[in-house]
């Protein structure tokens, strides 16, 4: 029996015209501001997709294109003048930032309300003390909270006491989305490189999350019979043939070796999977962050 795919894409859409459904009852139009420093081609399509969406949820947007020589005084300037902006409720600064600015620093200089990202040190200690209805959550790992919920559904499975694996420790998905199954009554282990045994530990889940960032590490003997496997990896790798132009093809893999999945209760497919919804959560956490600067309780989505 195959594994029941989990649509990012159609998910995502249904999230986004929820999304653009309450941007138009408020008063004040959901402002979002996304500052792209260098000219890193993937970062360029992340930002020009995120653009589409906000256009789609009838935001306010605009877009800063800063060259790579930008100092670090100079982008934190413009981070107090988008914070002390009443037209803005959000604020991105993609990353990663070139290696002379210290991303950190940049991060913190975000207002907590308007951190879209999630990032700002104030959001995260509000996640990591269960504060969620006054954080603003980390996109990629909402997203994937939101495929899990549809997973658990389709296969009629509750989240309560089910063992969570989360494969990866970063700050930006691996912590966040521990601490979201953790608020589920989820049983999590964090696992990550070097964690003894790492298939063994893998095949406890219930509900496994990659979040790794190497091709195809999660092996199908890895994954238990029937679990959630939430592949949030997006890894390029070589293809078959030339491209019209005469380069070498490539391919978009995950962190899972998806064609050996079969035995997965639900699975995510890359691409197509959880990246669709982290764009469209960023745009809900932009429509959060508009709706608390005009006083409007949140409602789920």
């Amino acid at each position: 029996m195959s594994p029941f795919v989990l649509d990012g894409k159609a998910v995502s859409q249904v999230t986004l015209a929820r999304v653009a459904d309450r941007a138009r009852s408020l008063a004040v139009a959901p402002g979002l501001a996304v500052v792209l420093v260098g000219a890193d081609p993937a970062s360029q399509v992340y930002v020009g997709a995120k653009g589409k969406a906000a256009k789609q949820c009838g935001f306010f947007s605009q877009q800063y294109d800063l060259p790579e020589t930008t100092d670090e005084a100079k982008l934190l300037a413009l981070v107090e003048k988008l914070n002390a902006d009443s037209a803005i409720h959000g604020i991105l600064i993609q990353l990663p930032l070139p290696k002379a600015i210290p991303s950190g620093r940049v991060l913190e200089a975000i207002a907590p309300h308007k951190d879209v990202d999630g990032f700002n040190p104030i959001n995260v200690g509000l996640a990591s003390t269960g504060e969620f209805g006054r954080a603003l959550i980390p996109c990629t790992p909402a997203g994937a909270m939101i495929l899990i919920d549809k997973a658990s559904e389709a296969l009629e499975l509750e989240l309560d006491g089910l063992e969570a694996v989360v494969v990866g420790r970063s700050n930006i998905v691996g912590k966040p989305m521990a601490q979201l199954l953790l608020s589920r009554n989820c049983t999590v282990t964090i696992a990550h490189s070097r964690t003894r045994d790492l298939p063994a530990v893998a095949r406890r889940a219930d509900v496994l999350v990659a979040a790794v960032g190497r091709p195809e590490m999660v092996r199908g003997d890895w994954i238990k019979p029937g679990a959630i496997v939430i592949d949030v990896g997006v890894n390029r790798v070589a293809g078959r043939g030339l491209d019209p132009s005469g380069k070498p093809k490539t391919r978009l893999v995950g962190d899972v070796a998806y064609a050996e999945a079969a035995h997965a209760g639900a699975i995510t497919p890359v691409p197509g999977g959880v990246g669709p919804m982290t764009i469209a959560m960023l745009m809900a956490n932009t429509l959060i962050a508009a709706q608390r600067a005009q006083g409007i309780e949140d409602r789920e989505l």
